[in-house]
């Protein structure tokens, strides 16, 4: 029999193993980073300890899978998430503070010039049209570039547009949009990547050097609240070049990652052939396989896709082009054996990607479901749909700390009360017995796991007891938060042996200070997490 390297014991161990709702306490050998065996400790220690064994006494603790985030931008956040954190700002006049601030600070450091900022509310606009002219005079004439916190939408200053040479519309292949007034000018609002990416194309890049210690920096950061896996949803040939440079440095990535690969409308056929070529790039805890889609872009401005126009008349068309286009580009990607992702927001958006799933057939063998991000709003039509295909929703909880309790705001005012008080309903979905996995979309909401956890559970504000709770109805259990975030999160990626504890399995796990599975709501969001191990290699995050 296999001697243990490590042995954790006294710990409390919740397995997620279908089936094993007792967490012990109990003991976990550990070897040639997988789990050995889970048992009674005095078992776990007669059979697999050895002279050179390390004890690693866990008691009082708890013992959970490595928590995994299953949609989030660690590499693409670099780069956007540049200038300032305008995430407190809650008025017209708090943003205009704060940009001639920056202004000035970037004045002083003699820099390029440009203004950046990022985690804007639309609710600062109170409704108003986006406009260069509510900042120009504060930015005193220097070019911005301001993104809202779903880095959907951007708003451009004047000065920005001229150096970026946007004069008026232009055609995209996909559904994004230089907004424009009645004479045909651009009013400085840029709805999605293609609209924007003629301003970020002018402003000084981050270097390589820069942005590979921002991303191992972010995917370090992710041990402290128990994550030791996240799969990428964005990227390309550039991405997995990166991933393959941590992996190869140092102690290798610090957590382990999957990564989606972009393809827009607008790829050429070679340019899809030279990602389909990539399909089985990977290193020792990295990997690709996995295409990313957009059904829609986001309903706050009208680019969400909807069975019934939003409440501006907007909704009524997806992001390619062509849905027959889209459809092609699903069954062009599965058949070559590439797992799916698609961003859909919209209720229409959403069962158009089932539909497109359904034709392309459900993944062979051996292959992971194709999966659905986001899911805002979902019909009840399409509840049963998802389970009888097992496509994954992949959902993020935390969005919903933009909501306003009255529901003025700009996703709840455009979807009227009906379709808003669909909102993430992770509970009807896993009622429905559809896969359900959970993460944060970082940058857009916070990296740490366990207000995710927390959402998933109040669906409120975590530490505010008296807040507003959206949708009751909607929550979930700590363990329903605690699968989606380990085993819904591990197959929604295609792995069997992690988000799990059990004999084979990966030795990436999550050593809290108490069980999270018995906790509140409120203390799920700062529950410690002592340690982490990833392939059995132990990072300790309290003194």
């Amino acid at each position: 029999m296999a001697t243990a390297e490590i042995i954790i014991e006294g710990a409390r161990v919740r397995t997620l193993v279908a089936g094993d709702e007792d967490p012990g306490p109990r003991a976990i050998a550990l070897a040639g980073g997988r789990v050995l065996a889970v048992g009674e400790p005095g078992a776990i220690a007669r059979a697999f300890r050895g002279p050179r064994t390390e004890i690693h006494d866990a008691r009082g603790s708890t013992v959970t899978p490595g928590l995994i985030d299953a949609h989030l931008h660690p590499i693409q956040g670099a780069e956007l998430t540049q200038g300032i954190d305008l995430g407190g700002v809650t008025s017209l006049a708090e943003l205009r503070d704060a940009l001639a601030a920056e202004a000035a600070r970037v004045r002083r450091a003699g820099a390029a010039g440009w203004v950046r900022g990022w985690n804007l509310d639309y609710a600062v606009f109170a409704g108003a049209p986006l406009r260069a002219g509510l900042v120009d005079d504060a930015l005193g004439g220097a070019p911005a570039m301001i993104f809202f916190f779903d880095f959907h939408t951007a708003l451009a200053s004047s000065e920005a547009l001229r150096l970026a040479g946007i004069t008026g519309a232009r055609h995209f292949d996909d559904s994004s949009e230089i907004v424009v007034d009645t004479a045909g000018a651009p009013t400085g609002e840029l709805r999605e990547d293609s609209a924007y990416q003629p301003v970020l194309a002018r402003m000084p890049e981050l270097g390589r050097a820069e942005i590979r210690e921002s991303a191992r920096r972010t995917l370090a950061g992710m041990r402290r609240s128990g994550l030791t896996g996240g799969t990428i949803m964005d990227g390309d040939a550039a991405t997995l070049d990166l991933l393959e440079e941590l992996d190869g440095s140092g102690d290798g990535l610090p957590v382990r990652i999957v990564s989606a690969m972009d393809v827009k409308p607008a790829y050429t056929a070679d340019e899809r052939a030279a990602i389909r070529a990539q399909r089985d790039r990977a290193g020792r805890r990295w990997r690709g396989g996995v295409i990313k889609l957009y059904a829609d872009g986001v309903i706050d401005t009208g680019a969400g896709w909807l069975y019934e126009p939003d409440a501006d008349g907007d909704g009524l068309a997806g992001f390619w082009g062509e849905q027959a286009a889209f459809v092609a580009a699903v069954r062009e990607f599965a058949d070559a054996g590439f797992q799916i992702a698609t961003h859909a927001i919209g209720d229409r958006a959403v069962g158009e990607t089932i539909t497109a799933y359904e034709g392309a057939g459900r993944p062979g063998a051996g292959r992971p479901p194709h999966r659905i991000e986001h899911l805002e709003t979902l019909d009840p039509r399409d509840l049963s749909r998802l389970a009888t295909t097992g496509i994954t929703a992949s959902m993020q909880l935390p969005h919903m700390q933009w909501r306003i309790p009255d529901g003025s705001d700009e996703w709840a005012r455009r979807l009227g009360p009906l379709r808003a008080s669909r909102a993430w309903n992770a509970g009807s979905v896993l009622r429905a017995g559809a896969p359900l996995a959970l993460g944060s979309d970082w940058p857009i909401a916070d990296l740490d796991a366990r207000l995710g956890l927390a959402w998933a559970v109040l669906r409120r504000h975590p530490g505010k007891p008296d807040g507003f709770v959206f949708e009751p109805r909607e929550r979930l259990s700590p363990a329903e938060a605690l699968h989606g975030y380990t085993r819904g999160a591990a197959l929604a990626q295609g792995d069997d042996d992690v988000g799990v504890i059990r004999a084979g399995a990966r030795a990436d796990l999550a050593l809290w200070a108490e069980d999270p599975v018995e906790a509140s709501g409120d203390a799920l969001a700062e529950l410690p997490v002592v340690a982490t191990y990833l392939d059995g290699l132990r990072e300790t995050h309290l003194a």
